[in-house]
């Protein structure tokens, strides 16, 4: 019996499924035991050229009449969005039986507990490898893999823009802005490049990695998310001095029974396997308490990988496979309880820009110290008396909320020039 499929969106990743399953049909028959053909598919224009004959194929001009259409079985979502159709597409469907492959991290993240739920109730798969990391099969890792030892904590380098920004900044000495420009000329940031650079697309991903990993619903309320738009070419040169790369990390913690999610810049040592990860690549790491670590990497976005990853769930789903959505039944997710801000510790690096006079150095000690705050290891470079110097540390581990009520007071003197910048130093 065919699976019959009705897509929704022909961008990029929409256009190049539909190329898919036109033109690899038999190996996909050959997978699953069962033919999958397109039934219908709506997007804006009709008449765009996408690369692929779609003439034979039903056309909604309305995403959401792919709900009541008798020939489709599985409706894919590729429109995006947390709201509006695509909301209500997804809903829709799910309440009329029908199966959804979606890579819509964004809609997930608000309302994946809500969308698990009529899934379940229904009876029908809602799949989303896609939504995470283009084609590293993390979710099914999660969701089916690595099940028999309880997941510790999961991390990693969760959007490739900012990757390539910062493994450019570093190959070549640049500044943010010079990079960021290049990345939207060669199409690795879009015009408007606030969803990534802000943290904000790693959060989206990294909810859905702590339902996955730990049984929770999704909390995007609960990441703490800051991005790169202030990492600076200095800061950079400076973690290679110390032996670290920097890097945007998403990091999901089960610490008793709280969880703690982050998204910002991190300081990796060098020689990791996160450190590692160049350009527009993406990695997870798992740990795994007894099983060890599991590490992950692959293209994060782009056409070729992500729509592979919806293929994998639409073959899944002609293979019949269902299950719980995030791992555990839906009715069980609730949400996880937070980490209270003062539990939240690291080692951290510091770089103070300050006038070179007599006794800038003995004022930022004096408020580290008054903070509980110990210095690692520190770096200045050179002497301009009454000009401005860079005076850099790494601490011993210490608590947020004291770091940055000592930054606060430090950031108050007359001899500080500029904020000071704060970034976590991440573990191997």
């Amino acid at each position: 019996m065919t699976l019959r499929v009705g897509i929704a969106g022909l961008g990029t990743v929409g256009a190049g499924v539909a190329q898919i399953l036109r033109t690899k049909g038999e190996a996909l028959t050959a997978r699953s035991g069962r033919n999958i053909a397109i039934a219908a598919v709506s997007a804006r224009e009709r008449k765009k050229d996408r690369g692929v004959d779609l003439s034979d194929v039903a056309w909604e001009n309305d995403a959401r009449n792919l709900i009541s259409r008798d020939d489709v079985d599985v409706i894919v979502e590729l429109i995006g969005g947390t709201d509006g159709i695509a909301l209500d597409l997804v809903e829709g469907a799910l309440r009329a039986g029908k199966h959804v492959v979606t890579a819509n991290k964004a809609l997930l993240a608000r309302h994946g507990a809500a969308l698990a739920v009529l899934a379940e109730e229904a009876g029908v798969a809602l799949k989303f490898e896609a939504a995470i990391c283009g084609g590293i099969p993390i979710v099914k890792a999660l969701r089916e893999s690595l099940i028999a030892y309880e997941v510790s904590a999961v991390r990693g380098i969760l959007n490739g823009t900012c990757n390539f920004i910062l493994t450019q900044m570093e190959s070549s000495g640049r500044g943010y802005a010079e990079v960021l420009a290049e990345a939207q000329s060669l199409g690795f940031a879009e015009a408007d490049p606030a969803l990534d650079v802000s943290g904000l697309d790693s959060a989206h991903k990294l909810v859905l990695l702590t339902s996955l990993a730990f049984g929770t619903a999704p909390d995007l309320d609960g990441v703490a998310i800051t991005g790169i738009e202030h990492i600076s070419a200095a800061d950079i040169a400076f973690a290679a001095e110390f032996g670290y790369r920097l890097k945007l990390l998403g990091v999901a913690r089960h610490l008793g029974d709280e969880i703690e999610q982050r998204v910002h810049p991190a300081m990796v040592p060098e020689r990791t396997p996160l450190a590692d990860v160049e350009g527009a690549f993406n990695a997870v790491v798992a740990e795994m308490g007894e099983a060890g670590s599991y590490f992950f990497e692959g293209r994060g976005a782009g056409q070729a990988p992500t729509a592979s990853a919806v293929i994998a769930d639409i073959v899944d789903v002609a293979c019949g496979a269902g299950g719980p959505v995030f791992g555990r039944p839906a009715r069980d997710l609730v949400p996880p309880k937070r980490i209270a801000p003062e539990k939240r510790a690291s080692p951290y690096y510091l770089r103070f820009d300050v006038l070179d006079v007599p006794g800038v150095m003995a004022e930022i000690s004096r408020h580290l110290a008054e903070h509980g705050i110990s210095i690692d290891n520190m770096l200045q470079r050179g002497r301009s008396p009454g000009e401005a110097v860079a005076i850099v540390m790494i601490t011993h581990e210490a608590p947020h909320v004291g770091v940055l009520r000592a930054l606060k007071a430090i950031a108050a003197s007359d001899n500080v020039l500029e904020t000071p910048c704060m970034i976590p130093m991440e573990a191997p």
